[in-house]
Formats: structure tokens, sequence, C-alpha cells
């Protein structure tokens, strides 16, 4: 910045001895300033002065534009490189928080904040702020050399300027106020339009509310258009003026000039250079207002994108995956009771229970008993508002809960698959070069699945579309198992993991099931008795507490 702006005083301090040496060079020659050039070049009369002049300037030139092409590389690129560290801190961040935080939150809002808010903070704050930085500093040093040419006039355009700008700030401050909110609040609108229309799009297709849909992206979208139509028009609406001020500041100088004892000759250099002056100035001011204006129209998101990277992480974020904590005994739960919200209401009250290593416990209950979330203070997804948790004699707090999630393994009702193939998809999060290959067919093989997925033309490398949509219900259930037999859990959670599936496929399920080794711990939470058969003992939930628990050929 500070090269630019010196750049670009030297390209207008040129200017005066070129138009000095087009229109009066025996002055020029004759010029003490200039001496030691005429003497050290050896010239002998005053044309020859045109064509190293020229050369100057036309070096001061091109240095000036090279000078601002170079700052606008290294602005952009500093930008964008900020931004991108906001958009991973803020995705990073957004990773590490309690399960309780993502259950109450609405992930549109979390996915606009990463993919559109952190984008905005560069073009609407970022940039424009080293933009306002670089302006300020190239203002002044052409002003000062304004001022050295002509004070008044200098003095007197930078007023008229500044004059103008103020007033159109004062009168757009609300707008763009609201603006900002508009842009802020419509973004997380468009992604919230765009996830529920495609995310149930079988039940769209089959409904026939694809308008519905469309309404609600177009209301969304035309408002976040219109809102950042209005921050643009803004930030240009003063240029026009201010080009049409700086003209007839200069014919009037041109003209208070041409009358003066020198006359049009002797006013050609000053108004020479006070015009390029101005034509760099302008461009200046208005880059400067720009700026301004954007900051204003992108203030909003810049507060939620700033909400997001505020996010605490935990002390085991920057750790690394911890040895998993000794289990040999058995879980035990001792007088544990849950509420989400302190003024929420109780789900979870004076639980007992104790499940050995080794066993299946099953548990079933109404919808709302509150099956899952029991399931969830198992997994150290979340943690007891009373009571305690122990696996064996170490009680599972904030600060060791990862070392027992070490041994879990989850597979859910519906089973999330990446559009990649099935190894990716059973080893799950690891980097492709560093899978397992044959511990990935083991888990299959277990899973009762590989002689399925080794029928396939391309077997383990097949592609399973986005969310599995090109497996069954069936195979995407036993491919969420081998998933968790390829971590080699020795705790392994089903959530209701074959409700959804008809019963031919349950029992396939179920066989799988049980074909996994005694010496892993299996909960299964279910709404059909039938479902847990292999279970040692079932728990029965009503209303938050146990309300029986038994083996279940007692039931």
């Amino acid at each position: 910045m500070v090269i630019a702006s010196f750049a670009e005083v030297v390209s207008i301090g040129a200017v005066l001895p070129f138009l000095g040496v087009l229109t009066a060079p025996e002055q020029l020659f004759e010029h003490k300033l200039t001496q030691p050039f005429i003497n050290w070049f050896q010239l002998s009369e005053p044309k020859q002065l045109l064509l190293p002049f020229t050369i100057l300037f036309a070096i001061a030139a091109l240095l000036s534009g090279g000078m601002r092409i170079l700052l606008l590389y290294i602005q952009t690129r500093l930008s964008h490189a900020t931004g991108a560290d906001f958009s991973i801190d803020i995705y990073r961040r957004t990773l590490y928080q309690p399960y309780s935080i993502h259950v109450v939150r609405n992930s549109s809002e979390v996915i606009a904040g990463i993919a559109q808010k952190a984008n905005s903070v560069v073009g609407f704050t970022l940039f424009p702020l080293l933009t306002i930085i670089s302006s300020v500093m190239m203002l002044l040093t052409i002003l000062f050399a304004l001022i050295a040419i002509d004070p008044f006039v200098a003095l007197s355009s930078i007023g008229g300027f500044s004059i103008i700008y103020v007033v159109v700030i004062n009168v757009t401050r609300h707008r763009l106020k609201k603006d900002s909110q508009t842009i802020s609040k419509q973004q997380n609108q468009v992604i919230k339009a765009l996830q529920e229309g495609l995310g149930g799009i079988r039940d769209v297709l089959i409904d026939g509310t694809q308008k519905t849909y469309c309404n609600n992206y177009r209301k969304a979208d035309l408002s976040l258009r219109r809102a950042r139509a209005n921050v643009s028009i803004i930030g240009m609406v003063p240029r026009y003026g201010i080009e049409a001020f700086g003209m007839i500041l200069i014919a009037s100088l041109a003209y208070t000039l041409a009358i003066a004892e020198s006359g049009i000759a002797g006013a050609i250099p000053v108004l020479g250079a006070l015009a390029l002056g101005a034509q760099r100035l302008l461009p200046i001011l208005q880059q400067g207002y720009q700026g301004y204006s954007a900051m204003r129209g992108g203030r909003a998101e810049l507060h939620d994108a700033l909400d997001l990277l505020e996010q605490r992480l935990p002390q085991h974020a920057d750790e690394p995956f911890p040895v998993p904590m000794q289990f040999k005994q058995h879980i035990r739960l001792e007088n544990l009771t849950f509420r989400y919200s302190e003024d929420g209401p109780i789900v979870l009250k004076n639980i007992d229970l104790t499940i050995p290593k080794g066993s299946r416990f099953g548990f079933i209950g109404t919808t709302g008993s509150g099956k899952s979330t029991l399931l969830d203070i198992l997994m150290a997804l979340l943690h007891p508002t009373d009571g305690k948790m122990w696996i064996d004699h170490i009680e599972i707090t904030e600060n060791n809960h990862r070392a027992w999630q070490a041994h879990i393994a989850h597979v859910p009702q519906v089973i999330f698959l990446a559009d990649t193939t099935i190894t990716e998809n059973i080893a799950f999060g690891i980097p492709k070069e560093e899978i397992d290959h044959y511990r990935v067919r083991e888990a299959a093989r277990q899973a009762q699945i590989a002689g399925t997925i080794e029928s396939w033309d391309r077997k383990y490398d097949t592609l399973v579309g986005e969310r599995g949509v090109r497996l069954s219900g069936g195979q995407r259930q036993r491919i969420g198992i081998a998933r968790a037999l390829y971590k080699k859990a020795d705790v392994i959670v089903f959530d209701e993991a074959t409700s959804a599936l008809d019963n031919e496929t349950e029992r396939e399920v179920m066989n799988a099931i049980d074909c996994i080794s005694d010496e892993i711990t299996i909960l299964i939470v279910a709404h059909r008795l039938t479902t847990l058969s292999s279970c040692t003992q079932v728990i029965e939930l009503e209303n938050g507490s146990v309300k029986r628990c038994d083996h279940i050929k007692r039931l």
C-alpha cells in the first residue's frame, strides 16, 4: 500500500515536467532543477528534453499501474486466504460442538454460515476493509501532492467531494442496515428451502408439492437478491455526481488559469497535473466509499460468522485420539436423571442399571419413553443432569468421555452413506489411502453382506449413490453393521436399526447381528419385542423411568 501510494505521487509529479517540456521547453531547459539532468546526458538544446521526459513519464505511469495491479493481487489473495481460515475454523468448531447443541440447532443456519456467510466476510468485510485502508493512504499522498501544486484548488476539491459522500452516507445508512439484516436472514431461508425440497424429494414428487417449495425458494432468493442489489446500487450512486462535480471543477480551473498573466501555456502543466490528480483521486474516493457501503451491507453476516467462529472448542479438539479406557466388567448407571434444558421437562429420571460386558441388552417402550436419550447418554453424547455413569470403576465425565467413546460404534435407523464406494462407506471417515482392505472384507463377511457385494461387477468399488439410494434397506443396514465391525468396537449400539425394514429383511439383519462375537456388548432399541429375541435382558421404559427389567424369556 505504501509503495503503491508513492507510485501514484510519482506519476502525478511526472506530468508537470512532461507537459512543461511540451508547451515551454525553454523554461524547463533553463530551470536549475533540470541542470544536473542536462549535464549528465550532455543535452545542448531544449527540444532534446522531449524524448527523455516522455520516457520518464511513461515509466512513471507503468510503475503506478503495475503497483496498483500488484496491490489488487495481494489484497484479493489475502482476503480470500483469510476467508478460507474463517470458513475452515467455523466448520471445525461446529463439528466439535456437543450433541446437545446439534439437536436444537437448525442445520440450514450452520450451512449458510459456513458456505455463504464466511464467503461474504471476504466480499463484504475483509476486501472492502483493505480497500478502504489503501484508498485512505493513496488519498492522503495524492492530496499532499496536489496541495504542493495548488493548495486552494486541492482543498476545495477534496472538500466538495467529501460533502457529497457524507450526505450520501447519512441518507443511506438506515437502508444499508435493513438490507444487511435481510441478506443475513434470507441466506438461511434459501439454504433451508433447498434442504427441505431436495432432502424429501421422494415425497415432493409423490405429493406434487414442487410448487410450494419453489415458492418458498423464490420468496427467499428474490428478497436476498433485492437486498444485494440495493447495497450495490448505493455503493455506485455517488460516482456520477462526483464525476460531474470534477468536470465542473476542472473547467472552472482552466478558465481561471487561462485568464491569468501567464496565459494558457503556463496553465497547461498545472492544469494537467491537477486533472491527472483528480482522475486518480475520484476512483480512489469511490473505491473507499464502495468499501464502506459493502461493509455496512455485510455487517449482519459478519456478526453471524463471528458468532459461529466464537463457538468454544472442547479441550480434546487439539489432542490425539485418546487411548480407550479399561472396560472389562460392566456399564453402570446410578440414579441418573436427564433433561435437555434447565426449564425443560425431565426425559429420564432415577435410572439405576448395570449392563455386564458381553451382554445383549434390549430397550423397548412407547415413543417418547426416553429410549434414544438413554442410548445417547450411554454413548456419552449427552451427559446426565444428575446422577452418574460408571465404566467399571471410572466415572464418565466431559474430560474422559472420548476415551469411552473409543469403545463404541453406532448403527442408527437411517444409515448415512456417502456417495462413494462400498469400501469407503464401510471404513467411514478413514482417509482413502489409509483404509485396511482386508479388514473391510472381514467386516462385510461378519455383517453377512460380503456375498452380495462380491456378486456385483465392481465389488467393493461399487458406488452406492447419494445417501445409498442404489442399495436396499437391508443392504444399507448391513453396511452400517460392517462399519461398526470395521471400527473393532466392543460396544455396538443399534438405535431402532431395523424398525423401517420389512419382516424378512429384519430377520436377515438380525441374523447378521446374532453372528457378532459374544465378546461384544450389544445395546438394541426396538419397538417390537420380537426384534429383541436374542437379547439376554430387556429393559422396558415408560415416561423416562424403568418399568420392567427382566430376561426376555420371562416377559
